[in-house]
């Protein structure tokens, strides 16, 4: 495509229309009072093909608000199910419009989704709007883990309303304009599965195929390859979340992609201090969704979407039971696979072997033991800078050092090559818990959104280690209470 030939501006598609009406229901934009654009993402927007200006204008603020509909798109409410801590319900968008998809430049389709635009048939009672604090730490988290290459939907822009919304306090309402590869989660395919028929629920798996993986389409197999390849993706995407100290708070069958992207940024945050069982989300009492959880909470979300396709993978279902088994066995293995190499990685190591386990576990146990700060250590290792680690004078932290100077000596490059791998695989900063509270306070309560953008522009570029801003690397001075995250609906 000749760059004379590339169109900017909306460029619609609505695919997700050819699905069984079960599927969504198409629904009116709710108006708002007094839209008004607060952050516009200029890079996003371009990569999309949209011009950033004409998106600052009075009719796209109304359209990114839910006053009007984008031409060419049809809104629409998508329908999903859900277990919710494990315990199993009909969902769907309750507060979020499909706009329509959005085709790119390159030819990529994107969905174009409002969140916190109103009502819909899917809305239990909910007023279906959003507040100002949580839209803009979705922005924030998920602009954060694209800029650590984490496979994430993203924030668009952010929209107040001019209405006030009330949740644990009365704040700002806002909509967000969220961007995704799709909104398929685990949860669409427990829904057909449930309360469609087996057309409806081929229909659905065709077009996921068709959207995602369209290399499977022609395939006999086509059904029993989309559980793999989300498999796969899946195992990618945790142990990329682990390895970064990212916890998502509410890893529920419908927060789960079909794409492998991260999404929803509710009661999400990073870790401070090492320790596994660390839970943020106020909610989350028991610790199902702890840090060291997410790997089989992973797993037994995707045994949901493998018996939700059981009907499609082989007619005999003892045998579409055993093929798809077989591939759920595959998880932990592809996860640890995963998870290995990047562990190898933030120590220099480029081709990870048996001893390297316990190396890796050691350093784990050692964090842990001494309270030491996860992403600091390790940038700290990567700089040389033990003196200003926690670990420091520890006699068994001396002796693990040791041995991993001695394997990284058995490795045939330079100490240079060995930097960059740790420079490239260990984040300067990440969106510490306190710094994005304070770019939300200053936002929602002062409006003032100059503190969000320093912070967007630090966490942009996570692994510049010739950063100006240490300062975003430094703990709490308060750490006297454990810090809490809301869902924010």
């Amino acid at each position: 495509m000749t760059e004379d030939n590339i169109k900017v501006g909306w460029n619609l598609e609505n695919t997700y229309t050819s699905l069984p009406h079960i599927m969504f229901t198409a629904i009116n934009v709710n108006p708002v009072s007094d839209p008004k654009l607060v952050i516009l993402n200029d890079v996003l927007a371009t990569s999309l093909g949209l011009d950033t200006n004409a998106l600052k204008s009075r009719q796209s603020v109304e359209e990114l608000a839910g006053n009007r509909a984008l031409e060419g798109g049809i809104p629409l409410a998508q329908a999903y199910a859900g277990h919710q801590f494990g315990h199993f319900t009909m969902l769907g968008d309750g507060r979020a419009l499909l706009l329509g998809e959005q085709i790119t430049p390159s030819g990529e389709l994107f969905d174009i989704q409002l969140k916190g635009s109103g009502r819909t048939p899917y809305s239990r009672g909910g007023d279906g709007r959003a507040g100002l604090g949580p839209m803009l730490r979705e922005y924030i988290i998920s602009e954060s883990m694209h800029g650590l290459g984490i496979p994430t939907t993203r924030s668009l822009a952010v929209v107040i309303t001019g209405e006030d919304i009330m949740r644990e306090v009365v704040q700002p309402g806002a909509i967000m304009t969220r961007i995704a590869a799709s909104h398929l989660r685990v949860g669409t395919f427990q829904y057909a599965a449930k309360w469609g028929s087996i057309d409806d629920l081929k229909a659905l798996a065709d077009y996921a195929i068709e959207r995602h993986y369209p290399i499977f389409m022609d395939k006999e197999n086509r059904y029993l390859l989309l559980l793999q390849e989300v498999i796969e993706r899946q195992a990618a995407l945790i142990a990329k979340w682990q390895l970064v100290g990212f916890i998502h708070g509410v890893m529920n069958t419908d927060n789960m992609t079909i794409s492998g992207e991260t999404i929803d940024y509710g009661p999400c945050a990073f870790m401070d201090i090492y320790n596994p069982k660390t839970v943020f989300s106020s909610i989350d009492t028991h610790g199902r969704y702890a840090y060291e959880n997410q790997p089989n909470i992973a797993a037994w979300n995707l045994a949901r979407l493998a018996e939700s396709l059981l009907p499609l993978i082989h007619e005999d279902q003892d045998e579409a039971l055993e093929q798809a088994q077989e591939a759920m066995t595959t998880f932990p293995e592809k996860y640890e696979a995963h998870w290995l190499t990047g562990m190898g990685n933030k120590l220099g190591i480029f081709n990870i072997e048996e001893e390297d386990i316990s190396l890796i576990d050691n350093l784990l146990q050692l964090l842990k033991k001494y309270g030491a700060d996860y992403t600091n250590t390790f940038r700290l290792l990567t700089l040389g800078k033990l003196e200003e680690t926690v670990l420091v004078g520890k006699k068994d932290f001396e002796q693990w050092h040791e041995t991993w100077q001695a394997r990284l000596e058995k490795q045939e490059v330079s100490k240079e090559f060995i930097k960059q791998l740790m420079q490239k695989s260990n984040p300067v900063v990440i969106p510490r818990n306190h710094r994005v509270e304070e770019a939300l306070e200053a936002a929602v309560v002062k409006e003032d959104y100059s503190v969000l953008e320093n912070l967007l522009k630090v966490i942009s570029n996570p692994y510049d280690y010739n950063s100006e801003y240490l300062d975003y690397t430094s703990l709490p001075l308060d750490t006297s209470g454990p810090y809490k995250t809301f869902c924010g609906t």
